[in-house]
């Protein structure tokens, strides 16, 4: 639903506030500018609606007593944005320079556009094996958020992949749903921060397999299985299969901040810092919201809390800058 770029921007090459990046974030953010009279230009990047999109059944968003599906609450988010007279197109930022006033930023690497502010909400994604069977069985059993979509497998079996912190603090959460837990381990130890490593070690209903690769997956009608090897590569190498519902990611998130670095403070793992509680980030005029600035939450509900803040941030510097 993008709008043609070069027949719009003929006239309006500068804007007072653009949003990076769609998801709940951007377009709350969005929701939030342009009620605020800042008349904000949203570019929805490679995946609009974010992360959500990918989600079958939404049901921890304050709201939809009956669920809704991600890609069906993103479409309301952007609705209301558009409502509010937010313009959105369907470009993706490739690069940026904000060594200049206003700053400039490029999209799909030929049109450049100059704003007052920049709300960055770009979001993270999930990394995952690379298997193929990840991408068959997406929205039918493989997830990489438990608090997303753990509630639908209680009573059930699932496995966890990873050894730190997140896995950990997966499985547990998973443990108080489902029937049994698997965590699949690599190396012959647990990554995680010693507290965690207890917890989970300790806990009945989690059996950890160290030492094992998932090499795929098996299901007629959704996941019903993961084909595991056991000590790969070494002389007592074994094919392994395990019986279970759901098969969670937990190794980490990649945020989207490649086309900032130069600019923006990042945090080891690539998240932009800011100065919470509010969205500042290093730079005056350039907000972040959502999961690239989050790497603890991931949640819809607290990325549109975030995009709130933002617009609002953005409003209040304008105002200063009598811009």
């Amino acid at each position: 639903m993008g709008v043609n770029l070069e027949y719009h921007f003929i006239m309006r090459k500068r804007v007072r506030c653009l949003i990076i990046g769609s998801g709940p974030a951007g377009y709350t953010a969005a929701i939030y500018a342009s009620r605020a009279n800042l008349e904000p230009v949203l570019f929805e990047g490679l995946q609009p609606g974010g992360q959500l999109t990918t989600t079958t059944e939404v049901e921890n968003f304050p709201g939809y007593p009956e669920g809704i599906t991600g890609p069906e609450m993103m479409e309301d988010l952007k609705k209301q944005a558009i409502r509010y007279g937010t313009e959105v197109y369907s470009g993706r930022a490739t690069a940026v320079d904000f060594s200049v006033r206003p700053f400039k930023v490029t999209i799909d690497n030929e049109y450049d556009i100059e704003s007052d502010t920049v709300i960055i909400s770009t979001g993270a994604t999930a990394k995952y094996l690379g298997l193929p069977d990840e991408t068959k069985y997406a929205g039918q059993g493989v997830s990489a958020c438990a608090t997303c979509d753990g509630f639908f497998y209680r009573k059930k079996k699932v496995a966890v992949v990873g050894g730190g912190d997140t896995a950990c603090e997966e499985a547990t959460y998973l443990s108080g749903l489902a029937d049994k837990v698997y965590m699949i381990v690599r190396k012959d130890h647990l990554r995680a921060s010693q507290i965690m490593q207890d917890r989970v070690m300790n806990n009945p209903k989690i059996e950890i397999l160290f030492e094992h690769n998932a090499i795929g997956l098996f299901g007629n009608n959704g996941v019903e299985g993961v084909h595991l090897v056991k000590r790969m590569g070494e002389a007592d190498e074994e094919k392994v299969d395990i019986a279970v519902d759901g098969f969670f990611l937990a190794i980490g998130h990649t945020p989207n901040t490649e086309i900032f670095k130069d600019y923006i403070d990042l945090d080891e793992n690539g998240f932009i810092k800011i100065e919470e509680p509010t969205t500042k980030t290093n730079v005056e005029g350039v907000f972040a919201a959502g999961d690239v600035a989050d790497p603890h939450y991931k949640q819809a509900i607290t990325a549109a809390g975030m995009g709130s803040k933002a617009a609002i941030d953005a409003e209040r510097y304008l105002s200063e800058k009598g811009l």
